[in-house]
């Protein structure tokens, strides 16, 4: 009896740890990202947050942990996070993309090109596979939202709450 209740919590131990590992995005950074791009063009989702930013942690908690929504990220697209506050240079094409003023607290050259300037927190940008802005989807979005945002084949209108 003692060998069973040990063969059953290694084995819930196991799924467990599957279950949890299966249920998170994979964020790199946008270096690693067109590192990846260069060897195997694919799509880029671009998750545009603050350290300040409420909603964003909200995504962080709920709908990026939503098996459907890890699933539709992680199978279609390299997942990157840009803190739009970044203090960190970033070299781009030759380009060198800087914190700068801007605002009250200023933004990062990157995030300012993502967002043409438009800066609202959490902002998610998808660029395809020749690097071009596809889609931009702004706010806080659940798991069906944000889903049908992805899916759609052409930009969908803001929602009245964002």
């Amino acid at each position: 009896m003692n060998n069973m209740k040990k063969l059953l919590l290694i084995y819930l131990f196991l799924n467990y740890s599957f279950y949890s590992e299966a249920q998170n995005i994979e964020w790199i950074s946008f270096e690693e990202a067109i590192e990846k791009f260069n060897k195997e063009p694919k799509e880029m989702f671009i998750d545009v947050y603050t350290n300040w930013c409420g909603w964003c942690k909200k995504m962080d908690q709920t709908t990026f942990k939503d098996p459907e929504i890890v699933k539709l990220l992680t199978g279609n697209y390299y997942c990157i996070k840009v803190n739009a506050e970044m203090k960190n240079d970033l070299i781009l094409n030759g380009d060198t993309l800087k914190f700068i003023k801007y605002g009250r607290s200023g933004a990062h050259e990157l995030a300012l090109r993502l967002l043409n300037g438009q800066m609202q927190y959490p902002s998610y940008v998808v660029l395809d596979k020749k690097l071009a802005i596809k889609k931009t989807i702004k706010g806080y979005k659940s798991n069906y939202q944000l889903k049908s945002e992805l899916t759609s084949p052409v930009p969908l209108a803001p929602s009245p709450t964002n």
